[in-house]
């Protein structure tokens, strides 16, 4: 999966450790990066980190370096048709890129089936993980009860406006378990297979996917910080997304149809 790297600029970090060679023969084109598959006490051992992009050219590199600085047993770039370079750079990066038709939801799905770790990480392709992320994903999954989880928010962004967002996002996740996707929301494999999967909708997919999750045990919120792109909120207006996500939850629990809600946008 990832070629050998000598150094990366990760956050507190002066250069990532070479890569294990010690992967299993029938993964051998899977072998991890940074410090190779973890040996955990709970049996966790491969991280598959899994990104949807469209037209993330600008952003993908970056994203990939980030996730370059932990020990991740493959990453999966599932493009939904791009016209940019996005799949060139994500190659040029040693990710793993597969096509899938355009849709978040349905792009997440497609790269959860064919990832092989047993624990997997949903990343949004502008969001940027923090140094020693793997080891805030294991720990959190190695606690009684725990099946999933994610990170705390903050929002690249000056402004007031997107500090209120976070402060209300991070107590939502803290006190409801409810992280969205930008959260970076990670989960054993066996408990996805559980709920059924990651959903396949059109909107709403995070929310669905952590509902389900909630069913079949606790989702930890980790003490460390993801920054996620102002870009949606600059683009469609605060307020209006803010107030539109809200309305989504709504409509969704009134029984609206996923894809239904999707045609509002």
């Amino acid at each position: 999966m990832f070629g050998l790297r000598t150094d990366c600029s990760c956050e507190m970090m002066q250069t990532c450790d070479p890569i294990r060679r010690d992967a299993p023969t029938v993964f051998r084109d899977r072998q991890s990066i940074g410090q190779g598959p973890a040996q955990r006490p709970s049996g966790l051992r491969r991280l598959s980190v899994i990104i949807p992009t469209i037209n993330e050219e600008g952003t993908i590199g970056h994203t990939l370096e980030r996730v370059r600085c932990g020990r991740v047993w493959e990453v999966i770039v599932v493009d939904g048709r791009s016209t940019d370079r996005t799949r060139e750079i994500a190659r040029a990066h040693g990710a793993t890129v597969v096509e899938s038709s355009p849709g978040r939801g349905r792009q997440l799905a497609a790269g959860a089936t064919i990832a092989t770790g047993d624990t997997l990480l949903f990343l949004h392709a502008d969001t940027s993980l923090p140094s020693g992320f793997d080891d805030h994903v294991f720990r959190a999954l190695e606690k009684r009860g725990v099946c999933a989880g994610a990170f705390r928010l903050l929002i690249d962004g000056e402004g007031q406006c997107f500090r209120l967002i976070e402060k209300m996002v991070n107590f939502r996740s803290r006190t409801r378990q409810m992280p969205y996707g930008d959260q970076a929301i990670f989960v054993r494999a066996n408990a996805l297979r559980e709920a059924g999967g990651f959903p396949d909708l059109p909107v709403m997919e995070d929310y669905v996917l952590i509902r389900r999750l909630r069913r079949i045990g606790r989702i930890e919120i980790v003490p460390a910080t993801v920054v996620t792109s102002a870009r949606r909120w600059i683009e469609q207006g605060v307020l209006r997304t803010t107030l539109f996500n809200q309305v989504c939850i709504a409509a969704y629990w009134l029984g609206v149809s996923p894809a239904r809600i999707a045609r509002w946008r």
